[in-house]
């Protein structure tokens, strides 16, 4: 769980995770949105596909990241019953 919340400690990893809300994105797509090294934004893909928030495939010379809605529905889950409450 600490490798989550150090994923999610960074605005730059939301951000990414909030594009990948909207579509499936290249790592280039995503690296053009920023105004930060590549390498840097390799390192931030790297960090959410440890923690389990992002997926990526390759497709020919593509990497594919997607958002990994399960990882989220359970961080989801358990805030809900950490504060004592039922999800609907």
């Amino acid at each position: 769980m600490n490798i989550l919340f150090k994923a999610l400690s960074d605005s730059t990893r939301l951000e990414i995770l909030q594009m990948l809300r909207k579509k499936d994105l290249t790592a280039g797509e995503i690296a053009d949105a920023f105004h930060i090294s590549k390498p840097s934004i390799s390192h931030h893909l790297e960090m959410l596909r440890k923690a389990n928030l992002v997926t990526s495939i390759k497709n020919g010379q593509f990497i594919y990241y997607s958002l990994n809605t399960t990882e989220i529905d359970e961080i989801i889950a358990w805030a809900f019953k950490l504060a004592g409450k039922k999800k609907n």
